[in-house]
């Protein structure tokens, strides 16, 4: 079985993909302006959280690969907000909890997002926060068509918002109903929230200090104040069924600031690739290349039972290694370096047979089995209760059935700047709206665990592992490529296909996307009720009978997906002759590439 061998997008100006056509439209447009790859993205970023409230906020996070045009290596920015002082897990269990709800006030973390991309356009882009925020501004103001994944989910909440989140009937419920698929839908409130921002952060006088003032009334003004006035008097349901208060505060916010870090990355076929740190799921993917170092990926049929099966296999090993091991390297030893040694992938190379695992596997890493087994125990009691509802990303499963995903942005420019981003958090289904801001808070402090001793355990300071992982890639000529996708646990897994597919199988970006898509839900699920489905395999048909004959004798326990239903992939590049390129899903009909 062949791809079709859709043609990338190419061009020579700049190149912006987004999962959203007018994100990709305001990236366009910063850089038709004069502006850089990084005031692109940021442009980009702020209107995804109008056009695309069910998948991300402003108040949630983002994690983020660039690379400048002078730089030898990428820069990842952690946008990643960190658990509050309150949040401790003695304080949790006082609650009646003993996970975190997917929902309400006490699964929120201190919002990342807007501290990272002000530090983003500060340090390396060019234009004003007018000149980035004015489309958001716009389009929140004016108005867009709602998404009919957006305008279904308003509905299939309509009721609990109208009886237990008031502020969000007020701002998703225009005059008291749900918009409509494609109807043109307004945030005034959110037009004001960013409208007033800019005025404050306008009286000083230079594009830098008008930055880093929006930054100190965002952690310290009235954005700072509306929230923490709203967590203090309110007590809202949330997804375990209880009205509880949440313990975030305006000093969270005010002692928390977005850093730089180094990024983590392994050497692949001549491709230095590049991923966040232990705190994402990040490393995982850099441990499923070395995993299939030692087969011949490319003597595979890009489409065929062989390649779905060898890279479900890496993937279930390396995720129960994030199950294990991954957290917080600020506050938990991790030990990554071991991870991705030559002595344990071999090891765990051994592991990949001819049949599919049905058993959680992490490495029993040295001075950290305890984790290992108490992963496994984890792991066992979520098979025995059968799971629950299916939250996934976002949650609010118990509401609704109907799961969230969350964005994603890649831009490279004229110069060689590149820029992957993964926001999300802040969904509309996650908590109320704040009064005044137009938005709610994240929920991503349901990565927690409320277990003392683990990496993973819910503490003040530390960062949840998160899910969001964007991609970036160094050709052996140079070439620089960014890349990522929305989908929880399946953002590593849709990424490993095309990113193999690109290399192994000279398939150009759009063709690499193109191709038919899997996912596992072998691993415990990063979000609440945090199932475990062993040997779960989820396919796209455009497989085929006979592959899906033979994985299911391979035992893997298949299901087949709707069709172009998996995944929503893009990536964007910049190679040393000058030509960038870009691609973007056909799935949902939803993203887009824009470039010339």
């Amino acid at each position: 079985m062949q791809f079709t061998t859709r043609p990338e997008l190419t061009g020579t100006f700049g190149m912006a993909t987004s999962t959203h056509w007018l994100a990709s439209a305001s990236g366009m447009k910063m850089l038709e302006a004069g502006g850089n790859a990084f005031d692109a993205a940021v442009a980009m970023g702020f209107v995804l959280t109008v056009v695309e409230p069910h998948l991300c906020g402003p108040l949630g996070e983002v994690p983020a690969i660039f690379m400048p045009a002078d730089a030898d290596q990428p820069i990842v920015l952690c946008g990643q907000g960190v658990a509050p002082a309150g949040a401790t897990i003695e304080h949790y269990r006082s609650e009646g909890l003993s996970i975190i709800p997917g929902s309400g006030l006490l699964s929120t973390v201190i919002p990342g997002a807007f501290d990272a991309w002000m530090m983003l356009l500060h340090d390396y882009g060019t234009m004003h926060l007018r000149d980035v925020l004015e489309p958001a501004i716009y389009y929140a103001e004016h108005g867009h068509p709602i998404l009919p994944m957006a305008a279904a989910r308003i509905d299939g909440l309509a009721e609990f918002f109208k009886t237990e989140w008031p502020t969000s009937a007020e701002v998703w419920l225009p005059g008291g109903i749900a918009p409509k698929g494609g109807e043109i839908f307004r945030n005034p409130q959110l037009a004001s929230f960013w409208s007033r921002l800019v005025r404050e952060s306008e009286t000083a006088n230079t594009r830098e200090a008008q930055i880093e003032k929006a930054r100190g009334i965002f952690r310290e003004g009235f954005v700072a104040e509306a929230i923490d006035d709203f967590l203090h008097d309110n007590a809202v349901m949330d997804a375990e069924g209880g009205r509880r208060k949440g313990v975030l505060t305006g000093q969270d916010m005010a002692d928390w600031r977005a850093s730089y870090e180094d990024p983590l990355s392994v050497r692949y076929h001549g491709w230095d690739v590049y991923k966040c740190g232990p705190w994402s799921q990040g490393p995982s993917f850099l441990q499923m290349l070395r995993l299939l170092e030692g087969k011949d990926i490319a003597a595979m049929d890009p489409n065929g039972a062989d390649f779905v099966h060898v890279l479900t296999e890496a993937m279930k090993l390396a995720f129960a290694d994030r199950e294990a091991f991954y957290g917080d390297p600020l506050h938990s030893d991790v030990p990554m370096e071991y991870l991705l040694s030559d002595a344990y992938t071999s090891e765990r190379q051994a592991l990949i047979s001819a049949t599919a695992s049905l058993d959680q596997r992490p490495g029993m890493v040295p001075g950290f089995e305890a984790q290992a087994r108490a992963f496994i125990e984890r792991a066992s009691r979520a098979i025995a209760a059968e799971g629950g509802a299916g939250a996934g990303e976002p949650t609010m499963g118990h509401l609704t059935e109907k799961k969230g995903d969350t964005v994603h942005i890649d831009v490279v420019d004229r110069w060689g700047n590149a820029v992957s981003a993964t926001p999300s958090g802040g969904w509309l289904q996650s908590n109320p709206v704040v009064p005044g801001l137009g938005v709610p808070l994240n929920s991503r402090a349901q990565m927690f665990w409320m277990e003392e001793g683990l990496p993973t355990s819910l503490a003040p300071g530390r960062r949840p592992r998160t899910t969001l992982t964007p991609g970036f890639a160094i050709g052996p000529d140079g070439t620089r490529m960014a890349f990522g996708t929305p989908g929880g646990d399946g953002q590593e897994q849709w990424q490993l296909p095309f990113f193999l597919r690109h290399v192994h199988h000279g398939l150009n970006l759009q063709a690499a996307i193109d191709g038919p898509l899997f996912l596992t839900s072998h691993m415990q699920n990063s979000f609440y009720p945090r199932e475990v489905k062993p040997g779960h395999l989820l396919i796209e048909p455009a497989f085929g009978d006979a592959v899906a004959d033979d994985l299911r004798a391979r035992g893997h326990r298949l299901e087949i997906a709707a069709p172009w239903s998996i995944g929503r992939l893009t990536a964007a590049s910049h190679s040393p002759d000058g030509v960038l390129r870009a691609a973007a899903t056909p799935r949902l009909m939803q993203a887009y590439a824009a470039g010339r």
